[in-house]
């Protein structure tokens, strides 16, 4: 089972051993580009993959929730179901963009309960071929929820619990810094933050960087109670590109943070809630 990366190798293998069910589901998007996905799969994509859209399929309406609040649980089962996942599949998720869209797939599966989860390492790139343009398709599958493996935080009670809490902001440093906001109508971050960019999990080539160097990156939680360090809490623009840093989290072994669905986007909705700088 894998649960946070397979390789390119590795996935190939198992699309080659009849005794595994891999479904794969290409997560390929654009932000303010809402055909990018779409086109880019039906151009090319890893043969038996389905289409799988941010806005359409991991993510409900845009509102006071923020830009991308959560689907509703239902729903995504059902899509599941509908691209032939079965509780025992292996579940195999891509994008060309680091991971970025892709590992909100990896985060929502495993709040819908499916384990047996991985992003391709390295991305759409690191696949050697072949290709298919054929639309996939399957019988449906047997896919169910069950107990929740992530955490999530609503935006009353962070307020709450704000000075208890460790938060770690997945957007750039332009953006967290206030010095550029291209998407959200109010610049910079909330109170406490950290600032690591999602981009920073990755090395040169676009694969995730060691499970010690990522452990490195993420240390340095603070620790207000004695023998018990405070939770983590992931958030970016609008809860996708946080679910990057939850899942470089989990390859360096470290316990799962809390992923802030609402994130930037729906903290500002209130003029009441803290701001910074």
């Amino acid at each position: 089972m894998y649960k946070t990366l397979i390789s390119a190798s590795e996935l190939a293998a198992g699309l080659q051993r009849e005794a595994i069910c891999v479904r794969i589901l290409d997560c390929r998007g654009r932000l303010r580009d809402p055909d990018f996905g779409a086109a880019s799969y039906a151009e090319r994509h890893i043969p038996g993959a389905f289409h799988a859209d941010l806005d359409r399929d991991f993510a409900g309406a845009p509102g006071a929730g923020g830009r991308h609040p959560l689907p509703e649980p239902q729903a995504l089962a059902a899509k599941l179901r509908a691209w032939g996942v079965n509780d025992d599949d292996q579940v195999v998720v891509y994008d060309d963009a680091g991971g970025a869209y892709a590992a909100r797939a990896w985060w929502c599966l495993r709040w819908l309960g499916h384990e047996a989860t991985a992003l391709l390492d390295g991305g759409l790139s690191s696949w050697p071929g072949p290709w298919s343009d054929a639309v996939a398709n399957s019988n449906p599958g047997n896919f169910s929820i069950r107990h929740c493996l992530t955490r999530t935080i609503d935006a009353p009670k962070l307020v709450a619990q704000l000075v208890e809490l460790q938060l770690i902001d997945a957007r750039t440093r332009q953006r967290f810094d206030g010095e550029q906001e291209p998407i959200d109508p109010v610049d910079g971050h909330i109170p406490g933050a950290r600032c690591l960019p999602f981009q920073g999990n990755l090395d040169g080539d676009g694969h995730f960087k060691p499970p010690e160097i990522l452990k490195s990156r993420f240390s340095g939680a603070k620790d207000d109670v004695p023998g018990r360090k405070a939770d983590v809490v992931c958030y970016c623009g609008s809860g996708v590109t946080a679910a990057h840093n939850v899942l470089a989290m989990r390859i360096a072994g470290l316990p799962e943070p809390v992923l802030y669905p609402g994130s930037w986007s729906e903290w500002i909705v209130d003029p009441a809630r803290p701001r910074a700088p």
